[in-house]
């Protein structure tokens, strides 16, 4: 198995867990929960205080530096990008935005979980777009379940068609603020819109054994509780509890190898990150959890005389569709009142605006839709430093908080697109000497739409919730950054349009799974992490069942 983040920690746990011997290849190193989880280091404690070293940014994080995560603290469990270069076209920029160690990404995803609908899974068919599906949300519904009862979600059941409801543990408490904004959406959009709590993939009571979240905030830099979920906090130790995994970090993949005769995957080409000698490792069954972009690389990488394009790409799809999130489009505004009323802690989450565009009715300008994140704070001080005064009064006035604010964060879907693809750059290596990709990938018009009408329509239910200084705001985001990628290897019926089946097993090579975002067939609005996990322990169920009988 190839990567150990969000979906490989799942192969992991589920293939072991069946009894498999399961061998995990993590291209970056190990993480020390109790040295490098340093989400209760203050400021004063690192060397920059906060602000880190700028100068290293700029030489070895220049795309990394582009997400807000990858500060003084957690900059670490971020590529360096001069080790790890790609390409793009001069006038498409993509941030790729990408976590090398145990764990992968999953120690700094945004943990919010959603699960998509038939309203997603049904769109490319219903309006002639890509190609569909080869499954429905009853196919997954169960596998939805059993992922949602081990990681657990805190969320609200809401009985929306769009957005079903899950497996959840209780909600967190909204802002008196959100509230607000809450009862104003009801009254004013009743059967429209609405408003909710944001599903997270953070406890709020004890759950197999991990802490319910204290709400320190930080989430990114690690979590010595437990609290949220990833895969160095879940599924890998539940891996390792059976006796059946063995873990090597280091291990740069570089390619697969291929077996003529038998067709399947035999074994895998890899680069070992600290003496750079290149090693194989051979197994009957191989889950590639790398990435979208890095598990597309691989099998570009992995050409033969019977895949010159590519192994698994007899449809010419390896690379093709690579899809983002667009996002940025919404508004911000102050709510009066309640001024009497404080914060406690840092929640690690909030509120959610289902997509309600395109749901009962067809908008003219632009398919599919879009949700909003964001939430009401009261957090920013009343006073600053140029403020007059003196002693005890004076203190009470710097340590007074401002008014409410409020912010909804819009997040649209990003359709298909041969156009958008990734290819090997054969001019070029990484630093183990592997060739790297270029990237060719812009949002489109639709796209575009989407973006503007969240200003509009986010200005719409703060004005309906009697905000004062209301802004609009369009952000001119690159794709990559909101890091959703995904399309690359897409699942399908047609072995001719696409590369895998509907159980993630490769059309053209049996005994080869890929079950991170590569697989993806449209993006839907909602974050994928989830839908990613519910596919994976899935097709590992799959996977086993074949073995068992004989048919791997």
């Amino acid at each position: 198995m190839v990567g150990s983040g969000i979906t490989g920690g799942w192969a992991a746990k589920e293939l072991t867990e069946k009894g498999l011997e399961t061998l995990v290849l993590e291209a970056g190193g190990p993480v020390d929960p109790a040295k490098d989880y340093v989400e209760h280091v203050a400021p004063w404690e690192v060397k920059f205080r906060g602000m880190g070293d700028i100068r290293k940014l700029h030489s070895d994080q220049f795309v990394q530096r582009e997400c807000y995560a990858c500060d003084e603290w957690a900059s670490k469990f971020f590529v360096n990008d001069r080790e790890n270069p790609y390409t793009t076209d001069a006038n498409k920029p993509f941030l790729w935005i990408r976590g090398r160690q145990v764990g992968g990404r999953s120690i700094i995803w945004g943990r919010q979980s959603y699960r998509w609908s038939d309203l997603d899974f049904e769109a490319n068919v219903r309006e002639g777009i890509a190609v569909d599906w080869p499954i429905r949300y009853r196919d997954i519904a169960p596998w939805y379940d059993y992922v949602e009862e081990f990681i657990g979600v805190t969320g609200q059941a809401e009985g929306l068609p769009q957005l079903p409801d899950g497996k959840f543990l209780p909600a967190m408490e909204m802002t008196c603020a959100e509230e607000v904004v809450k009862d104003a959406i009801a009254k004013n959009f009743a059967g429209d819109r609405m408003m909710t709590i944001g599903r997270a993939a953070v406890l709020t009571q004890r759950h197999n054994g991990r802490a319910p979240c204290h709400y320190c905030g930080p989430c990114h830099r690690g979590c010595s509780t437990r609290s949220y979920f990833s895969s160095l906090n879940a599924t890998l130790p539940a891996a390792q509890k059976t006796g059946k995994l063995t873990l090597r970090p280091h291990s740069v993949v570089h390619s697969l190898i291929f077996d003529p005769n038998s067709r399947k995957v035999t074994g895998v080409h890899v680069i070992d990150g600290q003496t750079r000698k290149t090693i194989e490792f051979h197994g009957k069954v191989m889950f590639l959890c790398a990435s979208a972009m890095e598990s597309a690389r691989i099998l570009l990488n992995s050409s033969s005389t019977e895949f010159p394009s590519g192994l698994a790409n007899s449809s010419g799809q390896v690379g093709r569709n690579l899809m983002d999130h667009v996002m940025g489009g919404g508004a911000k505004g102050e709510i009066p009142g309640h001024e009497d009323r404080t914060q406690e802690g840092r929640r690690p989450n909030g509120i959610y605006v289902p997509r309600f565009q395109n749901v009962k009715r067809k908008h003219a300008d632009f398919l599919r839709g879009y949700g909003f994140q964001g939430g009401g704070a009261r957090k920013d001080w009343q006073r600053g430093m140029e403020t007059p005064g003196f002693g005890v009064e004076f203190k009470k006035l710097l340590k007074a908080q401002g008014p409410w604010k409020f912010n909804f964060y819009g997040f649209g879907e990003c359709l298909p697109n041969a156009a958008n693809f990734v290819e090997i750059d054969r001019g070029r290596t990484d630093a183990w000497g592997v060739p790297t990709l270029k990237v060719h990938c812009a949002f489109g018009e639709n796209e575009r739409a989407i973006l503007k009408d969240m200003s509009l329509t986010a200005a719409e239910m703060l004005n309906a919730a009697g905000a004062r200084d209301i802004e609009t705001f369009m952000e001119d985001n690159a794709p990559g950054l909101t890091i959703h990628e995904m399309g690359t290897a897409r699942m399908g019926r047609d072995p001719k349009t696409s590369v895998l089946n509907a159980h993630n097993q490769a059309h053209d090579v049996k005994n080869l799974f890929v079950t991170d975002g590569a697989c993806m067939t449209s993006s839907a609005c909602v974050n994928p992490s989830l839908t990613y996990m519910a596919l994976t322990a899935r097709a590992c169920d799959y996977a086993v069942g074949l073995l068992k009988r004989g048919e791997l």
